[in-house]
């Protein structure tokens, strides 16, 4: 399985090689697994902006307590979860999957209806809640992704939010910064690649029921 050795390949890289970019096809190709990761009723409640201007960066560097990987690494994925999902965008998903599966969005009245059901249940700490939690499975999916490429990724939350917000304009687009994705090539000098990967064995991590 090669998902596998991809897996133990990849570490979360800490010193990313500044000379090194990722090609354009590669990153088209990691947003294109983003774009058809799971996600909860296929809403894909969330923004993902892919940063690559330094002015940029650096604000966000000092946002995200000087971490390196915000501005070393090759692109800076920031995956941003809704604030709100309404049914202007429940409708509009709607619209979508009727355009995509060729039938009249009449049709999805049931499914519409299941969707606001279960959404306007959530006050708007579960709702924002819920929506981070669908970045981090969006988040996997590029991780997977890259480490097939044998492209490195860092996943971060070490971040300002608020700030992150400000400096990318978010609260104003509806959206909050979520979880971040350094995407490069890992530095010769990045003493953490040669470290043993650690995890918990099989017979601990699952139980059989």
């Amino acid at each position: 399985m090669e998902l596998v050795k991809n897996l133990q390949w990849r570490y979360a890289t800490k010193k990313f090689d500044v000379a090194k970019k990722v090609s354009n096809e590669d990153i088209e190709k990691i947003k294109e697994a983003v774009r058809l990761s799971a996600s909860s009723y296929g809403l894909q409640a969330y923004k993902v902006l892919v940063i690559e201007n330094p002015e940029v960066r650096e604000k966000l560097r000092a946002a995200a307590w000087n971490q390196p990987q915000i501005t070393e690494s090759s692109h800076l994925f920031v995956f941003c979860n809704y604030t709100n999902v309404d049914e202007n965008v429940i409708d509009d998903y709607m619209k979508l999957t009727a355009d995509v599966k060729n039938i009249e969005v009449d049709m999805l009245g049931g499914f519409k209806q299941m969707i606001i059901g279960a959404t306007s249940k959530l006050d708007e700490a579960q709702l924002n809640a819920w929506t981070s939690k669908q970045t981090y499975i969006a988040l996997s999916t590029l991780l997977a992704a890259t480490s097939e490429l044998k492209i490195d990724a860092c996943p971060m939350e070490g971040f300002e939010k608020e700030q992150f917000n400000e400096i990318l304009g978010l609260n104003e687009k509806g959206l909050e910064a979520s979880v971040v994705a350094a995407v490069g090539f890992r530095s010769s000098e990045d003493e953490t690649q040669y470290s043993q990967k650690v995890r918990k064995p099989s017979e601990e991590l699952f139980e059989a029921i």
